[in-house]
């Protein structure tokens, strides 16, 4: 009997090592995460502030305090960009950065944006953005140069609409929503993907006209995210009452719900390493946004705020 117990003991033990020695080799990696806030309560009426937090939902952090219109779209590493009105006129954004803490904030460009997700490659040193010339020539594509603020038109149509760009794993390409003319309220926008330089523009998402939701305000195709480790993009669309997170891949041939529930889901992020989908959900009504967590092998979902605040929105990965 001591032989067997024995046994099993030092069986137990060898599999404790072996966890143990895999968790060092692939450790469970830890982010924080941003999110957009719409919080009247703090200095200005209609006053947006970024919060931080870690995975688990604890030590939120009011970051930026300040009476301008603060909105985070997009981490790279440890550097938190995001877009503010300060020292300008209102809902004039120009792109900012700043860490974790919101310390050592930064302007990076000259280049007024659009209210547009954006994405970053080359170590964070080229970002792809939504932006505007001027109240004629608006919402076009252009790379900016995160050390020194220069940038790039990639773009060229006023009478378009290009925005929520996103670069590829490798950077070799873009996608983003598109609008042939922005004048046009009967049409919509749609996903699309060219190279890096602008080139070979091609449609990759087709609105079901026969939804119940064609005719409802809403984003028809937009938010669009591109899978780290996985070969899809990610985007978010009203459809069936309610918007919901989709995927399609980069060649067009695969369109998905992406998460099945009976909720509303829309702005969203994936952590660097893939396993993580972080996004804002809701009631079909809209009325109560919660920042939810999915791991995304077992599909696990942990809701991580409270209703201290109604719209909480757009979360993205920070590295730790």
């Amino acid at each position: 009997m001591k032989a067997k117990i024995l046994f099993f003991l030092f069986i137990a033990f060898y599999f404790q090592v072996l966890i143990s020695q895999s968790l060092k080799v692939n450790p469970v990696k830890e982010f924080y995460i941003a999110y957009n806030v719409h919080a009247k309560d703090t200095i200005h009426k209609n006053n947006y502030e970024i919060f931080t937090m870690n995975m688990d939902g604890s030590s939120k952090k009011n970051i930026t305090n300040h009476s301008d219109v603060a909105w985070t779209y997009y981490a790279y590493g440890n550097r938190l960009f995001f877009i503010s009105d300060r020292d300008t006129c209102s809902r004039c954004f120009f792109l900012y950065e700043t860490d974790v803490n919101g310390q050592q904030i930064k302007k990076v460009s000259n280049l007024m944006l659009e209210d547009s997700w954006m994405s970053a490659r080359n170590q964070g040193s080229e970002m792809v953005v939504s932006g505007r010339l001027s109240k004629e020539n608006r919402h076009q594509l252009f790379i900016i140069q995160t050390k020194n603020g220069t940038y790039k038109q990639l773009t060229n149509d006023p009478h378009a609409k290009y925005g929520d760009p996103c670069f590829s794993p490798d950077g070799q390409k873009i996608a983003f929503y598109y609008k042939k003319n922005k004048s046009d309220k009967s049409s919509h926008e749609e996903i699309f993907i060219m190279n890096a330089d602008g080139s070979e523009m091609k449609q990759l998402s087709q609105y079901p006209k026969d939804n119940i939701s064609a005719k409802d305000y809403g984003y028809r195709a937009g938010a669009t995210k591109w899978h780290p480790t996985e070969n899809f993009i990610s985007y978010i669309s009203l459809q069936d009452g309610r918007h919901s997170i989709f995927a399609i891949t980069p060649d067009g041939a695969k369109q998905w719900k992406l998460i099945e529930n009976d909720l509303s889901d829309g702005y969203h992020d994936w952590s660097p390493d893939g396993k993580w989908l972080v996004y804002n959900g809701s009631d079909i009504q809209e009325t109560q946004y919660h920042i939810m967590l999915m791991d995304w092998k077992t599909k696990t979902t942990k809701q991580l705020t409270v209703t201290q605040y109604k719209s909480q929105l757009s979360p993205v990965f920070i590295e730790k």
